[in-house]
């Protein structure tokens, strides 16, 4: 669920405005998957834009305070969300770690970086959300490690049912800063897609697995 529809507004309004969100229902992307997508998002973008990573920055930690209230320690998914995860914890003045994928194969064969204790309060930060897997396994890593997970909150989701359910099935909370309806409105708005442009894209976030050009 977002945050509220001003946060969101603005948040697409920031991520079309860089290109970290791309939308090409005419000339749709592939995915690493094998999607085919109108959509391409890149939110490790927005730190190169100082004022934007700031917006993003300030508007996440005190999203997080008011929802969860100051945790322990925030924790970031490798590797996008490491960079804006960092720009969180230090605007709270708490603790980061971040949590690869799996575990090194080598050294101390870390999977979560940093250092966290047994009973600690987390907060975990996304950059986007798909169908929430691989946030998932970031937290599975991090219960492992016997803290409480407080909720997760990421820049932005694209909305599947799919995410909903898995995120429903590991009882863990999410928050986004945008989502998917709420670019599609304001890509509308602002005339970046036209109306006709606007039901393909709801078309293949109802369906991506199955969707083609039409």
């Amino acid at each position: 669920m977002i945050f509220n529809k001003d946060t969101a507004k603005k948040t697409a309004e920031l991520l079309l405005q860089i290109n970290a969100i791309k939308l090409q229902p005419n000339e749709p992307f592939t995915w690493a998957s094998g999607w085919k997508s109108p959509i391409y998002c890149d939110n490790r973008i927005v730190l190169s834009y100082p004022l934007i990573r700031n917006y993003i920055r300030e508007t996440m930690a005190k999203h997080i305070e008011n929802t969860y209230g100051k945790p322990d320690v925030i924790a970031g998914v490798a590797t996008g969300a490491i960079g804006i995860g960092a720009l969180v914890a230090e605007y709270l003045n708490l603790p980061f770690v971040y949590v690869r994928p799996e575990a090194k194969k080598h050294g101390r064969q870390n999977q979560i970086e940093g250092h966290i204790s047994k009973g600690q309060t987390v907060v975990v930060v996304e950059d986007l959300i798909s169908t929430g897997k691989s946030s998932l396994n970031a937290v599975k890593a991090l219960k492992e490690a016997e803290v409480t997970i407080k909720g997760m909150v990421a820049i932005f989701s694209y909305g599947f049912d799919v995410a909903k359910e898995n995120f429903e099935a590991a009882n863990i909370d999410l928050h986004t800063l945008g989502n998917y309806e709420s670019l599609l409105e304001q890509a509308l708005e602002t005339k970046y897609i036209t109306e006709k442009q606007q039901d393909i894209l709801a078309q293949w976030n109802a369906n991506p697995s199955e969707w083609n050009v039409i």
